[in-house]
């Protein structure tokens, strides 16, 4: 028979063994939150990148449909663009379900916050890629062109702007963030020759004012690219840093 003294002793025992176990519960709770929490960020993540990957391949399409005039690449990177918006829809979903069953805080929460802004963002610049390609269609067939040399730097900047911000997002790198966005000077440099020079010839040819107009708006979409870029490039600034900056005052 037990002593009140042995009694005491195991009842004790039993309490702090109780106690570490609901405490050992309650971390391996805890770290399996946390790797499906982690799992669903990445999840993310590969949306980001997948949707910047398709995005880079509609400007390059697009401009290249531009330099051929033709009329079928084009429609295939307008048709295209249904497939940015479907995985910007999933990567949406995915981070509204994220935040309410992981219940994410500080700077999980504002990273997932900035990559569901940046979805929006990639899926304009889709839009803008389609813009060129609805110009390219346009330009099939046309005999009468004016000179656009700058478009084709422009576009491959713009392509390669796209793949550099969405890579300093997913790193959350400050400086390679704010390299990219010093470069859409080059882009805004680029679009005001084309537009000089494009005006010069449609001035003096007047059939050129059709195929030059499609050319300028085709310029437009391009440059309007650049400052969607940089719209990320300030998010990944913030995310770093917790200032908000105008990159391209």
């Amino acid at each position: 028979m037990q002593s009140p003294e042995d009694a005491a002793k195991a009842g004790r025992t039993a309490a702090i063994t109780a106690a570490f176990q609901v405490a050992a519960d309650a971390d391996r709770h805890a770290a399996s939150m946390r790797e499906s929490l982690d799992t669903e960020m990445r999840d993310v993540k590969d949306g980001v990148l997948r949707m910047g990957s398709y995005v880079e391949e509609q400007i390059l399409a697009a401009l290249e449909a531009i330099v051929c005039r033709d009329a079928e690449l084009a429609r295939k990177v307008i048709a295209s663009d249904g497939r940015v918006n479907e995985v910007q829809r999933a990567v949406s979903a995915l981070v509204g379900m994220t935040i309410a069953t992981q219940a994410p805080v500080a700077r999980d929460l504002r990273y997932l916050l900035a990559l569901d802004r940046v979805t929006y963002e990639l899926e304009r610049i889709g839009d803008h890629a389609g813009g060129v390609a609805k110009q390219a269609r346009k330009l099939a067939g046309v005999t009468s062109m004016v000179t656009y040399d700058e478009l084709t730097p422009m576009a491959k900047l713009a392509a390669q702007q796209v793949r550099d911000v969405v890579l300093a997002l997913v790193d959350i790198d400050e400086a390679k963030a704010r390299e990219v966005a010093a470069r859409d000077d080059e882009i805004d440099r680029l679009y005001h020759q084309v537009f000089d020079d494009v005006l010069v010839e449609m001035r003096t040819d007047p059939s050129k004012v059709d195929p030059g107009t499609r050319i300028l708006f085709a310029a437009h979409y391009l440059e309007r690219i650049g400052d969607r870029v940089t719209n990320i490039a300030e998010d990944v600034v913030f995310l770093a840093t917790g200032e908000v900056e105008d990159l391209n005052p």
